[in-house]
């Protein structure tokens, strides 16, 4: 039966249809009518009804039912239904699917056949989408086309090939040795057929590796006849020869090269022949080129070798494509630490490339120009850093932030300069910094004695001109506190003197005090600031008063709390006012009782102990033992890695002041109790360790504490704790999400676990962190905790 609408006027119908119900009504109909000529034995348009259910199935419409008629014409014996049947079978079936088993005698059949057309359908069939089971019985086949002594045959033998051994890899013996005799071929399509075999064998089998090392030498010769080759019309693409043969072949011998000094030296001619005579005005040049730094870079390649390679890469930054510039950017990066010196010739362009409008480019040059930050060009790389933080995106000015605190702190040439840097840094991006910027930046200008004066009237302008950056609001507060005689007598050498006088002072606080824009948190600073210049200053003691007692009925709670503490100093201790509020000592980042956002062993905890979290009304009570219940928490169901339980670390214990360390020394040096800790996770230069700070029948009170032992900092920093049902969580706020590199700081979060139930305490960690550019999660059970700090 002849069809009664051809494929081309089907499509036309189709594409004419003015709605999508148009569209289903037409092709619901030619469905029906390809079903009806389905049932019918004697059909000669068969294939002409397959190739129209197809048009149908890539528009989106199910067409399962054409997967018998695919088997059918797969066993057909003319050719033309033979090509539609199996591009069927590639489009509608699936090793999933139970048709799929019945087309393998066919395929079989057909990889035996004399048309070499046919052979290719049947091959391009199996290597799409044969099953695990069909690759096992046909393996032999391919193994035995390998050999054939027609090159389109064998072109085709070796990606199906490569299909086999990715389905089931111990079958990659059985073409080990066929392979290797493809790469005296000539033809291009048979080379790369071979390469790209030999590349997924040599991934998969480290004995297979070792074999395919012997054949660096063919694999050079090969290399170095497409570098040399001339005008060749049907490989040419941009003036290079077979560009993706090129990019194959220096794929395999960079896995061939690493960790081999033979096959490296092997190699490293072609390489810098390759790097020296390649045209990279071209797309197709630069992926050569690209791939040839790769190969540089992973192999025991010679030092000028790769110099060579940064420089290439450095020639990419200039490229007008984003794309180039972008994966310069990112393989600069991955080499920054170890050819630092030749990475810092390009400083530059990489400089000048946080002016591209990319979001994607400016991200890879704030990164790498991070990395490039050292001692002898501190200045001038900070100098180019904060004028990209003054109109970098919004997205970017954390990371930006972050980076110029690590650099600064690393490299500082002086406290002033370290001082300026921060607070131009607060004064741009004030509101995008981390928690601990500000007592790190207090404790900076603690221990700079010689510069109170200097950046007290440095912060009192800073806070005069704008009070929207929050951090720098706290921090010149903090400092107004301190240092406010200093500010008031106007004595300052480095910088012009200003004039101020005591009611200037305080209406800058109480501007503070009464802005919207101030938080809790900055409203704390500037009262504690306003009663700390009652000792301080000496005609407006009673205006002082005044601000104090307006927040002793403040809605927040803090304030409040503040400002009936300090309305007590005035009225009932007035006697103790002074020295209460005397100027802090200097605090010294390494003492053991400055903790900056970091958590030494052993610190002496606060008088008032936080309490665990209501019983929620409804919750389930389930048995401890019911691991599941962590699994649903967390959302995950494979068996984590249990934590090793590392041995106690002894750390100093903290100390309020010195009189702690002066009375251990009156007992005869007695050493303070160290701090049990658990490691519950190490992978990648990351550090978490449990400490149990409170722990009673029915409450535990624990820290987990993180480090990083690499080169860069760890960013997006995060843990998720879940406990089994009986129990109740509550998990604080952490102290910050970047984990400083070489273990310069920590970061810490508290938990607290309500046990009604008594039942036995199980946790499951997980931690989640971008390392390098790269997002790590993992997660781990804790199913014994040490001993708390105090009882």
């Amino acid at each position: 039966m002849t069809p009664s609408v051809r494929l081309q006027e089907m499509i036309r119908i189709i594409r004419s249809a003015r709605t999508q119900g148009e569209e289903r009504g037409v092709i619901q109909r030619e469905c029906a009518a390809i079903r009806a000529q389905f049932r019918q034995a004697d059909n000669g348009g068969r294939s002409h009804n397959l190739a129209k259910l197809l048009y149908v199935h890539m528009l989106g419409y199910p067409a399962h039912f054409g997967q018998m008629e695919c088997v059918r014409l797969i066993a057909s014996p003319r050719y033309s239904d033979k090509r539609v049947g199996y591009l069927g079978a590639m489009m509608l079936l699936d090793e999933k699917q139970d048709a799929s088993l019945l087309i393998t005698n066919s395929i079989k059949n057909d990889l035996s056949h004399s048309s070499q057309y046919v052979q290719s359908l049947a091959l391009c069939t199996l290597a799409c989408m044969g099953s695990s089971e069909m690759c096992r019985d046909l393996a032999p086949e391919i193994e035995r086309l390998l050999k054939s002594s027609n090159s389109y045959i064998k072109k085709k033998a070796a990606l199906c090939a490569v299909h086999i051994v990715r389905k089931v890899p111990e079958l990659g013996e059985m073409f080990t040795p066929s392979v290797r005799a493809l790469l005296s071929e000539k033809n291009h399509g048979v080379l790369h057929g071979a390469v790209v075999l030999i590349t997924e064998l040599c991934e998969r089998n480290p004995e297979t590796l070792d074999a395919f090392r012997k054949a660096v030498p063919e694999l050079v010769q090969i290399m170095k006849g497409l570098v040399t080759s001339g005008y060749s019309p049907e490989h040419n693409v941009a003036g290079i020869s077979d560009p993706f043969l090129q990019v194959r072949i220096l794929r395999l011998l960079r896995i061939l090269g690493r960790n081999s000094d033979t096959a490296s030296d092997a190699m490293n001619d072609l390489l810098a022949q390759v790097a020296t005579n390649t045209d990279s005005s071209k797309t197709a040049g630069s992926a050569v080129l690209y791939e040839t730094v790769l190969t540089i870079m992973d192999i025991k390649s010679e030092s000028g070798l790769r110099v060579l390679a940064v420089n290439i890469l450095g020639r990419f930054l200039l490229n007008n494509d984003r794309n180039i510039r972008y994966i310069s950017m990112t393989s600069l990066q991955k080499i920054v630490q170890t050819d630092h010196n030749a990475v810092q010739r390009h400083r530059g362009t990489i400089v000048d490339c946080l002016k591209d409008p990319d979001a994607s480019v400016k991200r890879r040059a704030l990164e790498l120009s991070l990395a490039l930050v050292s001692a002898a060009n501190i200045r001038s790389m900070m100098k180019e850093l904060l004028t990209f933080l003054s109109s970098c995106p919004p997205e970017l000015r954390a990371h930006a932030a972050s980076g110029i605190f690590n650099a600064a702190e690393r490299y500082a040439p002086s406290q002033r300069w370290h001082i300026d840097t921060i607070l131009h840094v607060l004064t741009t991006a004030g509101g995008d910094v981390r928690d601990e910027t500000v007592p790190n930046l207090i404790q900076l200008i603690t221990t700079a004695s010689d510069l109170h004066s200097y950046t007290v009237h440095k912060l009192y302008r800073a806070l005069v001109t704008d009070i929207s950056q929050q951090s720098l609001v706290q921090v010149a507060c903090w400092c107004i506190g301190e240092y406010g005689d200093l500010l008031l007598k106007g004595d300052c050498e480095e910088t012009e003197p200003a004039e101020v006088t005591e009611d200037d002072v305080l209406d800058a606080l109480e501007t503070v005090l009464q802005s919207h824009m101030s938080s809790p948190s900055t409203r704390a600073f500037a009262l504690t600031a306003t009663m700390k210049l009652s000792t301080r200053i000496r005609d407006n003691i009673d205006r002082i008063r005044s601000i104090v007692s307006i927040y002793g009925s403040c809605i927040d709670l803090e304030l409040q709390q503040r400002a009936v503490e300090y309305n007590a100093l005035f009225k009932k201790y007035d006697h103790m006012r002074a020295a209460v509020l005397e100027r802090m000592p200097v605090i010294d980042k390494s003492s053991p009782g400055h903790t900056n956002g970091e958590i030494p062993g052993g610190t002496v905890k606060e008088p008032e102990q936080l309490k665990p979290k209501p019983p929620v009304t409804g919750l389930t009570q389930q048995p401890a033992s019911q691991v599941c219940d962590l699994l649903d928490l967390l959302g995950g169901t494979d068996k984590p890695s249990e934590p090793s339980l590392a041995p106690p670390t002894t750390a100093a214990t903290s100390t309020n002041s010195t009189v702690g360390g002066d009375l251990l020394d009156l007992l005869g040096g007695l050493e303070p109790t160290p701090v049990p800790t658990v490691t519950v996770y190490e992978k990648n230069g990351v550090m978490v360790k449990l400490q149990c700070d409170k722990h009673t029948d029915t409450a535990v009170t624990i820290t987990l504490i993180a480090s990083n032992s690499t080169e860069n900092d760890v960013t997006n920093f995060t843990l998720q704790a879940a406990v089994p049902k009986s129990i109740q969580l509550q998990m604080k706020a952490p102290s910050g999400d970047v984990i400083p590199a070489q273990g310069m700081g920590h970061v810490t979060q508290t938990v607290l676990l309500h046990n009604p139930s008594k039942a036995t305490l199980k946790m499951r960690v997980r931690v989640c962190y971008s390392s390098q550019g790269t997002m790590c999660q993992d997660t781990v059970q804790v199913d014994s905790f040490p001993s708390p700090v105090e009882n």
